[in-house]
């Protein structure tokens, strides 16, 4: 390798000029002509690297003087080399540096190579920029050092590259380290075992997340649209009033955060202009920063809002608000499992008590059932002794007609209350006297309150106070109220009954001073099936229905009911109030009535598989002078209706083989069967099966057990009927004039 030879100095003031192929080096000129061709080509192609460098190449002396400053130095220094050279280099070293280039001179003067520094300079207006600096030795041609070479790099850009990523790195860590806390929060959250403690540990883990200093969840109180503290803290008792409840309505920031679904910051309460009206407030409770976040459900309706309080001004970072976002959620799904399991818990309960109740109806029923056929078995096994007098037999048949009685009522209440709560039953309506209503429930009431040795006094209203009611089931309601007193008092006791009209309103009120009604029984007490545990030793308890029936009633009629206790054995109240209404005109007596029709003989079958039920219910109609047959079975009936021809057929639907809607529909299409009065008799009594019988065919449905009294009424409808056609059909004869 072939060594060229040094650089030679020449005084910085020689005026020879230089030509076009030189490099300034030492702010001297060096001739071509001095060195051979090959040299110059050499030096040549150096001068023109080094000028067309990027990078700064600077030259000095050992005293730090500069020598050389190429185009690169210029553009990252901002001084020409007519500038700097001959001047020092601490011309581009800041002043808290100096003794950076005393240290570097030191190691060139030991011939060390100083590689990739980084270090701060300096450029012409002012700013500071960082280097890479790579500093080499210049030796003479003995080997000696006498300056240095030095190649600086800008590398501000790569810095901040850098800079930007370690800051990176750094909020990554920060983050990452906040997702585990996050993380930690929302289990620690999940681990809560009610509403309450998630409530608490919520509040903890967004104040410390955010870094607030008090805070407080409210969520759904007991008026709509208003939300109450559930969780608070870090308030005392006078601050924590000021913040006691928020409709979504209001103007408030939390009031602003409900309604809108969105969170509420406020940074300075001193300068937030939509915070004025309350900026008292928040000095009173030493807030100066608040942060409003709504807690939303999948649908972003408002489960209830998280607010957090700075004591002094503060503006949360979006990373911060982030996370609080993240945590909010959490805390929105912990609420809604907390309400769905309480749901499901009030529901489970409910289950229990609804299984409990029917266990406890069931038995009633067995027991209430079992009561009165006691005394009419031992009425049917009097009749039948051979040594009974005419008093003894009269004795036992009204003991099996009261008992009868009885055991309709408990069905009939049973089945008022299905119908009621499958809004099937409707109430015949009409002009009604509330004192024949009365009057009426009083009457039905009347053996239990003589049975009982019960005083009974009745306060009534001086002038006729009228209504729009069904006058039967009034009645019911308050047979069934005078009834449940007489129960529940014992022998000897009081009983009122007291009726005023209030404005608009009849209000009717039965008191009685019996057993009374405990606090735990009164939210309970219409509610069907239940009876306090207290009256369950008593042998008329019923079947717990009749309360229920109450209110159901009351309830169509556009009323209300309510029971007052003042506890066990201080006797109870009950109050009815119901509308005056609009009262309608009296209705014409269109209706045939029964009374004044004379008996008429009717040809009628009697269609039931329970042989006991046909041959009894036939003896009956036989008795009442009418001609019956009987049939068992759908086929026989068929066959004998055919020769029998019957004005009407009682038929059972639940017959073997063809069911009582079959049976009807073979007799309609047959020619003798198209006017036959069919009656449906059954114990279904839904209004799905009265659509079946009409729809089969029948003209009248009838729900067993059946009162004679409607059946014998209803024959003497039929017969009237056939009376007045017949009638018709003998005016409209040829040559006959009409009866008047």
């Amino acid at each position: 390798m072939r060594m060229w030879p040094p650089l030679r100095k020449t005084r910085a003031n020689q005026s020879a000029p230089a030509p076009e192929s030189t490099v300034k080096l030492e702010a001297t000129s060096i001739p071509v002509e001095e060195a051979d061709s090959e040299y110059s080509v050499q030096l040549a192609r150096l001068a023109a690297i080094v000028e067309s460098s990027d990078d700064a190449i600077v030259s000095k002396t050992l005293d730090g003087v500069i020598r050389s400053w190429n185009a690169g130095a210029a553009r990252l220094f901002g001084y020409e080399a007519e500038e700097v050279i001959g001047k020092p280099i601490t011309l581009i070293i800041p002043p808290d540096l100096q003794q950076e280039e005393r240290q570097i001179l030191e190691k060139l003067k030991r011939g060390e190579r100083i590689d990739h520094f980084e270090t701060m300079r300096i450029t012409k207006d002012g700013r500071r920029i960082a280097i890479s600096l790579t500093v080499s030795p210049i030796r003479n041609s003995r080997g000696q050092i006498v300056g240095a070479s030095k190649v600086a790099r800008d590398i501000s850009e790569r810095q901040r590259a850098q800079e930007a990523l370690r800051a990176s790195e750094r909020q990554l860590a920060v983050e990452a380290e906040a997702l585990v806390k996050l993380n930690e929060w929302s289990s620690r959250l999940w681990r809560c075992r009610g509403l309450k403690e998630g409530l608490d540990e919520m509040l903890t883990a967004a104040i410390e997340l955010i870094g607030a200093d008090q805070g407080y969840i409210q969520l759904p109180g007991e008026m709509p649209g208003v939300y109450a503290i559930a969780a608070h803290r870090g308030f005392n008792k006078d601050s924590l009033e000021l913040f006691r409840a928020v409709s979504a309505e209001d103007d408030s920031a939390c009031g602003r955060a409900l309604r809108n679904r969105q969170r509420v910051v406020i940074e300075d309460v001193e300068l937030d202009t939509l915070y004025e009206p309350l900026r008292e407030v928040a000095r009173a409770a030493h807030h100066g920063a608040l942060v409003f976040t709504p807690l939303l459900d999948g649908e972003r309706a408002p489960l209830g809002i998280l607010s957090v309080h700075f004591r002094a001004a503060h503006r949360p970072t979006d990373q911060a608000l982030r996370r609080l976002d993240l945590y909010a959620r959490q805390a929105s799904d912990f609420i809604q499992r907390c309400k769905t399991e309480q749901i499901l818990l009030q529901s489970e309960a409910s289950l229990r008590e609804a299984d409990r109740r029917k266990d406890e109806f069931l038995a009633l029923l067995a027991h209430e059932l079992r009561n009165p056929l006691a005394p009419i078995r031992y009425a049917l096994a009097t009749t039948k002794k051979a040594g009974r007098t005419l008093e003894q037999q009269k004795r036992a048949e009204e003991v099996i007609e009261r008992q009868v009685v009885h055991m309709t009522r408990l069905l009939d209440d049973l089945l008022d209350v299905s119908r009621i709560t499958r809004g099937t039953l409707e109430l015949k309506k009409g002009r009604t006297e509330l004192t024949s209503v009365l009057g009426a429930a009083i009457e039905a009431a009347r053996p239990m309150l003589d049975a009982k040795q019960h005083t009974f006094s009745l306060d009534l209203p001086m002038q006729a106070v009228r209504l729009e009611a069904d006058p039967v089931r009034l009645a019911q309601v308050f047979s069934n109220l005078v009834i449940n007193a007489a129960k529940y008092t014992d022998a000897g006791g009081h009983i009122q009954l007291r009726a005023a009209q209030e404005g608009n309103e009849v209000v009717v009120t039965v008191r009685d001073n019996g057993i009374g009604i405990s606090a735990d029984m009164m939210p309970r007490l219409f509610t069907l099936f239940s009876q306090a545990h207290c009256a369950l030793g008593r042998s008329e308890d019923g079947l717990g229905v009749g309360l229920a029936l109450v209110r159901g009633l009351v309830t169509l009629h556009g009323g209300r009911v309510e029971a007052r206790s003042d506890g066990v054995d201080k006797g109870s109240e009950f109050i009815v109030r119901l509308p005056l209404g609009v009262v309608t005109p009296e209705a014409s007596d269109l209706e045939v009535d029964a009374d004044r029709v004379p008996a008429a003989k009717l040809r009628i079958m009697v269609v039931d598989d329970n042989r006991d039920s046909a041959e009894l219910c036939a003896t009956f109609l036989e008795l009442s002078g009418h001609q019956v047959k009987t049939a068992f079975t759908s086929r026989r009936a068929l066959e004998l209706a055919e020769i029998f021809q019957p004005h009407a057929l009682l038929l059972d639907i639940g017959l073997p083989e063809v069911n009582g809607y079959e049976l009807a529909q073979k007799i309609r299409a047959t020619s003798w069967g198209q006017d036959v009065f069919l009656v449906a008799v059954t114990g279904w009594g839904q209004a799905e099966d009265r659509r079946r019988a009409f729809e089969a065919g029948f003209d009248q449905h009838l729900t067993k057990p059946i009162d004679p009294e409607t059946v014998e009424s209803l024959l003497q409808s039929i017969a009237a009927g056939m009376a007045s056609a017949e009638q018709e059909r003998r005016d409209d004869e040829p040559g006959r004039v009409p009866q008047s």
